[in-house]
């Protein structure tokens, strides 16, 4: 508001103001202009001019009263004048306060606005994690011998030839050793004796029978071997190797074989002995199974020979045995007195056979997309 348009600039004689009666309408004019400029004020910055503009010092508008009206007044209008520029002050005052307080109001309301978490929308999904399938698989593995007696054994990966092929009626010159010849580790000069990462998980048949009195034991974990990888055979591999010792016979060794294949397979599935040879366990038998895929008829059911069996309707497990006799004598058991059973099974094998995969690199690429059909609804 310029000081001609609200005329405090100007004396009272030079507006044609000579008696108090004429003083009310002036007020009135310039109250009114007040509270329009006090309505135009929306801002933090718009209500700082607003507030200058009539409590300034120097050229605010009452002040601007003060200087020009009531200081020049006759002393009959000094009265009156005086009387209504305090009215006026006490008005401009409280409404600039109040706007002010609005203003800030409305700030404080724009940001708590834009700040609020609205709990209407929905929460971040995060993914959620589950066992590999290797992990399922051996965790069923494990599950099915526990529930019929057997202890779980964790052995090493770092072995020393003795446990890993001596203790297993393996000589050091023997025809066997070298297919299974491994990775030795480069170990410092005048080392007492040389370490390998085991073949297999039969040391830990040798180790626990030679510092506990062991009857059912359940020994998992990776195996290396000098292996070229293809799309079954990987290196490492993950094997189980269940073993009982005991006064057992080979009736109860085919029906704890049989009962696992069929708590895994399912009980429909059939199965079958084939003579075969391996150093630590006499007899010796491969064990096979009728195709899950086929149902043991060798053909697909579009037609054709079945692509997992290759027809024969029966695929190969693992390889099983009583133990060789002489074995027992490297933890000083008399063979005469004790027997047992031992078999190998391979548990990426199964995880392949069980879930119709039929490459093994798919197992360990990390590929989401694969890891996520694997994924159980109870993990």
């Amino acid at each position: 508001m310029t000081a001609h348009e609200n005329k405090t600039a100007l004396p009272l004689v030079h507006l044609g103001i000579t008696r108090p009666e004429e003083l009310s309408a002036l007020f009135a004019d310039l109250r009114g202009r007040f509270d329009n400029d006090c309505a135009s004020a929306h801002d933090e910055s718009s209500w700082k001019q607003f507030r200058d503009a009539w409590l300034g010092r120097k050229s605010g508008a009452l002040t601007q009263i003060t200087d020009n009206w009531l200081k020049p007044a006759t002393l009959e209008l000094k009265r009156a004048v005086g009387a209504s520029l305090n009215e006026l002050r006490a008005h401009v005052e409280s409404q600039i306060e109040a706007r002010r307080a609005a203003i800030e109001s409305g700030s404080e309301k724009t940001a708590l606005a834009s700040e609020r978490i609205d709990l209407s929308l929905p929460g971040v999904i995060r993914p959620i994690g589950s066992h590999h399938l290797i992990r399922q698989v051996f965790q069923e593995i494990e599950d099915i011998f526990v529930s019929i007696g057997f202890s779980v054994v964790e052995g090493p990966e770092i072995e020393t030839p003795y446990y890993n092929f001596e203790a297993l009626n393996i000589p050091e010159f023997h025809p066997v050793r070298d297919d299974m010849d491994t990775f030795y580790l480069d170990l410092p000069k005048g080392a007492k004796t040389p370490l390998l990462l085991r073949t297999h998980t039969s040391p830990m048949r040798s180790v626990p029978w030679k510092t506990e009195a062991a009857c059912s034991r359940h020994c998992s974990g990776k195996v290396y071997r000098r292996d070229n990888p293809d799309a079954r055979i990987p290196s490492p591999s993950t094997r189980s190797k269940p073993r009982r010792r005991q006064r057992h016979h080979f009736l109860r060794f085919h029906r704890t074989i049989e009962y696992f294949v069929k708590q895994f397979f399912g009980a429909s599935v059939k199965t079958r002995f084939r003579p075969s040879y391996f150093p630590f366990t006499e007899p010796s038998v491969e064990f096979d199974v009728s195709c899950p895929f086929c149902g043991g008829t060798g053909a697909a059911a579009a037609g054709g020979t079945c692509s997992k069996c290759k027809g024969a309707a029966w695929i190969e497990l693992f390889g099983a045995g009583m133990v060789d006799p002489a074995v027992y004598g490297f933890v000083n058991y008399d063979a005469k007195k004790v027997s047992g059973f031992a078999f190998g099974i391979g548990i990426d094998r199964l995880a392949m056979l069980k879930y119709g995969i039929d490459r093994h690199s798919g197992l360990f690429q990390n590929d989401v997309r694969f890891l996520r059909q694997s994924r159980r609804k109870h993990l």
